[in-house]
């Protein structure tokens, strides 16, 4: 009887772990990086488009159903910046804009995956603007008011995705067994990848050079 229990006991332990991926992705060096940063910049240098401090998006590439009800995410537009100035999000994501700002502003795109123009308007107008991203890319977002704000959507065809602190530490977790691909996005012009093998309920380590 203590064998059955104890099997049962082990047979459930598996089943409830969770498999995993965390790591460390090697950014760009900066001049001054802060230890704690609660927000950072979309920067231009050369025509790459970087944030400010470095983070990388590490995502899990394969073929994964689409998600069973409508995402909807926000950038809010607060102090003339973008907020979360960086924002993966899965295919068929519905990305809403806010105005907290006592101005008027006018988000717009002219990127290959999504062109759109919401037009100007203010804080109180209602029903906040928004967008549907239904193809894979990069998203540029600018404000046609205000030159100086930049932001970027990462859209990706995969639910299993995370930002990077700024020490370049990620985890992945309630990712499926098997071999995939797992992506770093570093900048519009450079995105590592490397081959895992994962096993249900396991951890794997991965570093990105």
């Amino acid at each position: 009887m203590k064998t059955i229990f104890a099997a049962a006991f082990l047979a459930a332990s598996f089943a409830s772990a969770d498999t995993v991926i965390e790591g460390h992705v090697e950014l760009p060096k900066t001049k001054s990086t802060p230890v704690m940063a609660k927000r950072y910049d979309i920067v231009t240098k050369g025509g790459v488009l970087s944030t400010n401090p470095p983070v990388a998006v590490v995502y899990l590439e394969g073929s994964f159903a689409a998600p069973s009800k409508a995402q909807v995410r926000q950038i809010v537009q607060k102090d003339y910046l973008f907020h979360p100035s960086l924002l993966p999000v899965q295919v068929g994501t519905r990305v809403e804009f806010p105005n907290q700002d006592d101005a008027y502003h006018n988000v717009f795109s002219f990127s290959p995956a999504k062109r759109f123009d919401l037009g100007r308007y203010r804080p109180e107008d209602k029903p906040v603007p928004s967008q549907v991203f239904d193809k894979a890319g990069m998203i540029t977002l600018r404000c046609d008011i205000h030159e100086h704000m930049r932001g970027i959507i990462l859209v990706l065809d995969t639910p299993h995705f995370v930002v990077s602190g700024t020490n370049g530490s990620f985890k992945l977790t309630g990712l499926p067994a098997g071999s995939f691909k797992l992506k770093a996005w570093i900048n519009s012009r450079k995105t590592l990848e490397q081959t895992v093998h994962l096993i249900e309920g396991s951890t794997t380590k991965v570093h990105f050079p």
